[in-house]
Parts: C-alpha cells; sequence; structure tokens
C-alpha cells in the first residue's frame, strides 16, 4: 500500500461536512481537522501503482464544498 496526505482547504463553513462525507465515502485512513491555510489533513492508502492524481481527482475532488487541495506524496516512514 502507498500512503499519501491531502490538505483540503473547504468553502467556508463547509469543513465539517466535508470531513463527514470523506469518512462516509470509506476512502480515507484518517481526518484530522487543522489550523492553518487548509482545513483538513486527510491520509490515504492506495495499493501500490494506482496513479495518486486519478484517485484523488475522482475520489476526492468529487466531494461537494471542497475548494482546494494540495497533495502531499510520501517516500518513506521512520
Amino acid at each position: 500500500m502507498t500512503p499519501f496526505f491531502v490538505l483540503i482547504k473547504c468553502h467556508l463553513g463547509m469543513a465539517y461536512d466535508v470531513a463527514n462525507a470523506i469518512a462516509d465515502a470509506e476512502i480515507a485512513s484518517e481526518i484530522y481537522s487543522i489550523a492553518g491555510d487548509h482545513d483538513l489533513l486527510v491520509k490515504f492508502y492506495v495499493e501500490a501503482g494506482t496513479d495518486i492524481g486519478h484517485f484523488v481527482n475522482e475520489k476526492v475532488h468529487a466531494v461537494n464544498g471542497i475548494k482546494d487541495t494540495r497533495t502531499i506524496i510520501t517516500f518513506k516512514a521512520f
């Protein structure tokens, strides 16, 4: 499995709705509300070889209330 993170900026007042929609879709490993430039930090796992860009485009961007995302691809866990 390949882990990666997505920082999500939501439309005003939509952070809880977005977090709940992602949780209901059962596509994320962990979902955190955060302070700063983004509203949510979400950890995903996909099968090795999966196109992460397509996954984010098809599964994450489809969630209503998302204004912007930033995907963080990881290399190694210590």
